[in-house]
């Protein structure tokens, strides 16, 4: 049966046996993926409930869930006190997704006031499965490959490292930016091409790494997915989704031709763009594996830091802030306390047994390359390549954009680190 998105009420997501999960970043009720036949029920209960809004009302508020005139009660039917496992049983509530719970007795009818796990897994009320469908339809077209790529040393390798796209960031929502530039899908475009362009003028290996470290889109609904405040934007959700697709399929299909293989690490773990990078992301990695069965292979991390190695190489990448908290943040300056968390993450996942480590990040929309202030690895900042939001070409400065296009050795510590900045 064909399902549809609802937002619903904390009490009427239990009704139907769902999870409660938060309100979105508008304080609104959260969509959930629901069939007819359930929605009826709701509209009925929703007329029943009318009856009883003056007369039984929640005082208190649990993870920022508004309060709600309906509860379920504590008493079982034979008029006892349930403990919340026997709770949990009654109303269909999943046990383990309790993360704390308080009875609540001071009002007509007692119930438990419960706080349920955040749920990272469910993306359903971001973007419904038919859409991610409809967008893969539009792209996905046979293809018979015709490889121009020259017959060079194997064991060097060619990297390209770009960050901080943020489709659908206005640049200039007012007109009163002091260093205006656009950012569409036709800027975005052409700068995609640049990119590639200067990747194939510079080819010294048959194996291309395609580094995206995050903040691909600029936020969902005209906010950050992780903080909430608003953002200036100038493309609805479905017109940054698709931007995005196209921005990442077009990139693969102008460089495969040039290239026996293609890898591409997307950063998922972000404050600006979060599960809807992740949703983008998988739609483009279903899309391009497909497209070019063996050619492509593209891995998206959803872990604060994440690893892979070329040869001896250990590369370390994270987009700098993660999708939940600013306290793991990493600052454009390495110092010890970052040294630390570094070297716990080095030793952790095993990383020293490389010869060469470098640890690269985006998010702070500079370019600082840092080969010195610690023994052990690499310090990269990369620049973003997007133009500067407003709200930084007024604070700061007009600033950089660009990539980083990276010529290595497998087997040695060679690396040709080279910059190219937009105009």
């Amino acid at each position: 049966m064909r399902k549809q998105r609802k937002r619903l009420s904390n009490s009427e997501a239990i009704l139907l046996g769902l999870n409660p999960k938060p309100q979105d970043k508008k304080g609104e009720n959260t969509r959930y993926m629901i069939t007819g036949e359930q929605f009826k029920k709701i509209k009925e209960h929703r007329r029943n409930l009318s009856t009883l809004k003056n007369e039984v009302k929640s005082e208190t508020k649990a993870n920022d869930y508004e309060s709600k005139p309906f509860v379920l009660s504590a008493f079982s039917n034979e008029g006892k006190m349930m403990g919340i496992d026997d709770y949990c049983d009654t109303y269909n509530l999943v046990r383990k997704d309790i993360s704390s719970w308080k009875l609540i007795t001071h009002t007509g009818t007692p119930y438990y006031n419960i706080v349920f796990k955040e749920n990272k897994e469910d993306l359903s009320s971001i973007v419904d499965t038919d859409f991610i469908e409809d967008i893969a339809k539009k792209h996905i077209k046979p293809v018979e490959l015709k490889q121009q790529f020259k017959f060079i040393d194997s064991s060097q390798i060619d990297r390209i490292v770009y960050t901080d796209v943020h489709i659908g960031m206005s640049t200039d929502k007012v007109g009163t930016a002091l260093y205006a530039s656009p950012w569409n899908k036709e800027q975005l475009m052409l700068r995609m091409e640049e990119m590639c362009e200067y990747t194939i003028a510079r080819q010294n290996g048959q194996t291309l790494h395609i580094d995206e470290l995050g903040d691909l889109l600029d936020g969902w609904d005209g906010y950050t997915t992780r903080g909430g405040h608003k953002l200036p934007q100038n493309m609805t959700n479905k017109e940054a989704f698709d931007a995005a697709i196209e921005f990442k399929l077009k990139m693969i299909d102008y460089l495969i031709p040039y290239y026996s293989k293609i890898v591409c690490n997307n950063i998922c773990n972000d404050n600006h763009a979060g599960d809807f990078g992740y949703i983008a992301n998988q739609t483009f990695k279903f899309i391009i594996e497909q497209k070019y069965l063996g050619s492509v292979e593209v891995t998206n991390h959803i872990k604060f830091i994440n690893h892979y190695n070329i040869g001896k190489h250990g590369i370390v990448i994270t987009h700098g802030k993660d999708n939940k908290s600013l306290k793991f943040g990493f600052k454009p300056h390495l110092d010890p306390k970052q040294i630390e968390k570094i070297d716990q993450y080095l030793k952790q996942y095993g990383v020293y047994k490389f010869d060469f480590i470098e640890f690269g990040k985006g998010d702070s929309h500079q370019l600082l390359l840092d080969y010195s202030t610690s023994d052990d690895f690499d310090y990269f900042n990369f620049h973003a390549f997007s133009p500067s939001s407003e709200w930084v070409q007024t604070n700061f400065k007009k600033g950089v954009s660009g990539f980083i296009h990276i010529s290595m050795s497998k087997e040695s510590n060679i690396k040709i680190v080279t910059p190219y900045f937009f105009n």
